[in-house]
């Protein structure tokens, strides 16, 4: 009887260089976005040559979208299950990760820049960015019809306008945020936004400023 192959597993330097390889493209690519951002400038800030970054990730459309996968899993890897939580949990979730990104300038000024450029046409980036839009947008809808529900409100038609919203206000935000960090208080200002859509959810009432 043969004996299936092993698949060789990552020794813990190969980590630690893959690691610094995303670390340092988070840098190059929000210098420099993805097109203006090379592989060798990635080579050059950890020590290494074009082919060695080749050789750890086989392609620069693929060490982007490690690089957005690893964003996006450092964002939960404290959460239990290592998935954002539902209902009200997920907007308090949603304000922390807001005081958490104002402690990581680097990894947010990247995702502002990959997810602008991916807006563009064969963008490696752009299914990446549709999926991730529309999955937290499902997310966030469902998380307000629990609310809605746990409390006796009626779900409103805009639930879906809600969520949203509060996508847009996060990431406009984080923009207003990376070109004047002294005068927008991200933390901050992201929980007044968020706390003011779910509670025009939650607690509708008529429009201060009319039709």
């Amino acid at each position: 009887m043969v004996e299936a192959r092993r698949q060789p597993r990552s020794r813990p330097e190969t980590l630690v260089r893959r690691r610094e390889i995303l670390d340092a493209a988070v840098d190059i690519f929000g210098a420099k976005g993805f097109a203006g951002g090379t592989l060798q400038d990635i080579a050059d800030q950890v020590g290494m040559t074009h082919a060695g970054i080749l050789h750890h990730f086989g392609s620069k459309d693929q060490l982007l979208l490690e690089v957005l996968a690893h964003r996006d899993e450092t964002d939960v890897a404290e959460l239990e299950g290592q998935h954002i939580p539902d209902g009200e949990q997920l907007f308090r979730h949603l304000v922390r990760t807001a005081f958490v990104n104002a402690r990581r300038a680097g990894i947010v000024q990247a995702y502002a820049v990959l997810s602008a450029e991916s807006v563009t046409d064969d963008h490696p980036g752009r299914e990446f960015f549709q999926r991730r839009y529309r999955t937290l947008r499902s997310e966030v809808t469902h998380a307000f019809q629990v609310m809605c529900a746990e409390r006796g409100v009626a779900e409103p038609e805009t639930v879906a306008d809600a969520a949203a919203g509060i996508l847009a206000v996060m990431d406009g935000l984080q923009v207003q945020w990376l070109l004047d960090p002294a005068a927008v208080d991200l933390g901050r200002s992201s929980q007044f936004a968020i706390e003011a859509i779910v509670s025009a959810v939650i607690d509708p009432r008529p429009s201060p400023i009319g039709e």
